[in-house]
């Protein structure tokens, strides 16, 4: 096949890239800061039309992860940049795949499980969760999220493209072994002793281990049947408090001195992130790839969370 990723240099993105490069398929990633790869990555700002655009009409498949980190306070610059860098460049595509003479069969675009309601009674799949929204107590960055995510996905559907097929790829937090992402952060604060539970710990935690994010994509290309929104998670989301625990356990039993919920805002406003990221509950499972018979490779958080670590050893010494 013939993928081409665009915002395909952020971990996800390599990820993807990586998985798809080894399995023997040509990969395009766009950028808006190229740097050199086994795979060629060619600029794009993610607003404007450009060269890439011949890329992207003999491609058979377009995933687009474009957008700005939400690793960052929630002022207002970076709300705007966060909310456009996503809205845009997806109207961007679909203006440009609905007016190509060739446009890829498929293509499938972020988006976040973030945009269900915070989720302490009862799992949200596709079918039956609540998108969340204004919730009575919920944190206006909390607000915040699930607006750039309804925002992402409108402008992702608002537009038909006959010719190719799409999929919203509802995604929890992805976990490799990669320095700098989320797994590295959790590992980090495990390794120096602060691996407790965070806040109540009673909040659940959607993960999927990148392997299966990769697989899950790869499946819902071969699998035209396949559109409109997907919730890509591991099945079996767990509570903060198990999640880190596993976490010290795969890291070699380690104790963890608890966070309460002022030291983790604190901790947030520290390392320029927000507490959501941690303290919002994602009680998030795949109810259409389930049905479908799509199988997980590590459907537990423990034994996800020691491959990771074993591998994490190795990368790092």
């Amino acid at each position: 096949m013939n993928i081409v990723i665009s915002g395909g240099s952020g971990q996800v993105g390599h990820i993807l890239a990586r998985y798809f490069h080894a399995s023997g398929h040509k990969v395009t990633v766009l950028s808006r800061h190229p740097q050199k790869e086994a795979w060629p990555v060619l600029p794009w700002d993610g607003r404007t039309e450009g060269p890439w655009i011949e890329v992207l009409e003999n491609s058979d498949v377009c995933i687009n992860l474009a957008g700005r980190s939400v690793n960052c306070r929630y002022n207002q610059a970076n709300r705007r940049e966060i909310m456009d860098s996503r809205v845009l460049s997806t109207k961007l595509l679909n203006h440009v795949i609905g007016a190509s003479r060739c446009p890829p069969k498929v293509w499938l675009n972020a988006s976040t499980a973030t945009i269900y309601r915070h989720a302490l009674d009862r799992p949200m799949d596709e079918a039956h969760g609540e998108l969340g929204g204004n919730e009575p107590g919920a944190a206006d960055t909390w607000n915040f999220s699930i607006d750039v995510a309804k925002g992402w996905e409108q402008a992702f559907f608002a537009q038909p493209t006959p010719r190719t097929r799409k999929v919203g790829m509802r995604s929890a937090i992805t976990f490799s072994a990669d320095r700098g992402g989320a797994f590295d952060v959790l590992l980090g604060l495990v390794r120096h002793g602060l691996g407790g539970p965070q806040g109540s710990g009673e909040q659940f935690v959607s993960w999927i281990h990148e392997i299966d994010f990769a697989r899950s994509v790869e499946w819902l290309i071969a699998h035209e049947g396949f559109e409109g929104v997907v919730n890509l998670a591991a099945p079996n989301p767990l509570r903060n408090r198990d999640f880190m625990r596993a976490l010290r356990e795969a890291w070699g039993r380690v104790p963890g001195l608890p966070l309460q919920h002022w030291m983790v805002e604190l901790g947030a406003i520290f390392m320029r992130t927000e507490s959501e990221l941690i303290l919002k509950s994602r009680q998030v499972i795949p109810g259409r790839l389930a049905e479908a018979g799509f199988a997980f490779h590590y459907s537990e958080w423990p034994s996800a969370a020691q491959e990771l670590v074993s591998r994490w050893k190795r990368w790092n010494g």
